[in-house]
C-alpha cells in the first residue's frame, strides 16, 4: 500500500520537507515527484507560482497492522501507546508499551490473541503472500510459553504414573504447539489434539496406551462388610434366623440329631385329657 501527500512550497525542497511532515516521516524515508516547479514573479510583484510535490512511501504489511492497533487501543481509552515493530521471518512482531495496557492481554491472553488476529488480517490484505502478525505486551508471549512448557512436561509425567490419559484446557494452535513440543522430551509420553474449533484441546497420555484400573476391595463382591459389623455372606435378619438360602454350621463337638424309632411321623402330638 502507498501512503502519500501533495505539499507546495517557495522552494522544491521546502515543499518536499513539508510533504514528509505531513506523511510522518524522515525526507530520506519518503521518495518525491515534482509537480511543479516553482516561478518566481515578474519584478517581485506579478504572477509567479509555488512549487508543487507529491511524496510518497510505500507502507509494509507490519506498519498497516501497527496504524490499525494504534486506532483500536485509542478507542479503547489509551493514548499514549507505543508499536515497536520487528522484523521476524515470514512476518514481524509487534511490542506495544505504555501506562496501563495491561488489561489488554485479558484472561489468558484471550484479548491479545483476538487482537493479534484482527491487525493479521490488516496486514495480509496489503500483500497476496501470508504475512504473520505477533502481538506482544511485556514480553508476555515469553512467560506463556514457559509456563505452558512446565505444564506439559507435568502433566506427561502424570500421565505415566497414572496410567491414565490427561486432558488439558481448550488452547489456540500456537499454544497447543508448545504442549506437544514440551511432551516429546518426556520419554514414554505422547499427546494429541481433539475437538473442534474454540473446544479443541490436548490430550496426553502414555505411549503405550491407558493402563487397565485395579478395582477397589469395596467394589461390588469384595470383602465389604455390613453395617452390623458382619461380612456381607453371613448377614441375619432382625429375627436371628438364617435367611431361606443360608446354611448354617453345626457347633464343633455335637453330634448330628437323630430321630428316635418311635418317634411319630409328624412329630410329637400331646392328647388332650
Amino acid at each position: 500500500m502507498i501512503k502519500e501527500m501533495i505539499a507546495t512550497g517557495d522552494t522544491v525542497e521546502q515543499a518536499y520537507e513539508k510533504a514528509c511532515e505531513m506523511l510522518g516521516v524522515e525526507t530520506h524515508e519518503a521518495e518525491f515527484e515534482i509537480l511543479e516547479m516553482p516561478v518566481k514573479k515578474t519584478f517581485g510583484i506579478f504572477g509567479g507560482s509555488p512549487a508543487k510535490v507529491r511524496a510518497f512511501i510505500k507502507s509494509s504489511p507490519a506498519d498497516e497492522a501497527a496504524e490499525y492497533l494504534k486506532k483500536v487501543v485509542r478507542g479503547m481509552g489509551l493514548e499514549d501507546v507505543e508499536i515497536e515493530i520487528k522484523e521476524e521471518e515470514s512476518g514481524s512482531l509487534l511490542s506495544l508499551t505504555g501506562e496501563d495496557i495491561g488489561f489488554i492481554i485479558g484472561h489468558r491472553g484471550e484479548t491479545l490473541d483476538a487482537l493479534q488476529y484482527l491487525a493479521g488480517l490488516v496486514a495480509n490484505h496489503v500483500e497476496n503472500t501470508y504475512y504473520r502478525i505477533t502481538l506482544d505486551i511485556g514480553n508476555y508471549r515469553e512467560k506463556r510459553k514457559e509456563t505452558l512448557e512446565v505444564l506439559g512436561r507435568k502433566m506427561a509425567a502424570k500421565a505415566l504414573k497414572t496410567g491414565r490419559n490427561c486432558s488439558l484446557e481448550p488452547m489456540n494452535p500456537y499454544e497447543r504447539r508448545i504442549i506437544h513440543t514440551a511432551v516429546q522430551e518426556v520419554e514414554g509420553a505422547k499427546s494429541w489434539s481433539e475437538g473442534e474449533d474454540m473446544a479443541r484441546h490436548v490430550v496426553i497420555g502414555p505411549e503405550e496406551g491407558e493402563r487397565p484400573q485395579r478395582r477397589s476391595n469395596n467394589y461390588r463382591g469384595g470383602n465389604s462388610r455390613s453395617r452390623g459389623g458382619q461380612k456381607g455372606g453371613n448377614r441375619r435378619n432382625n429375627g436371628g434366623r438364617p435367611r431361606n438360602n443360608e446354611i448354617t454350621s453345626r457347633p464343633a463337638g455335637s453330634a448330628p440329631k437323630r430321630d428316635s424309632g418311635d418317634a411319630p411321623l409328624y412329630g410329637r402330638i400331646d392328647r388332650k385329657g
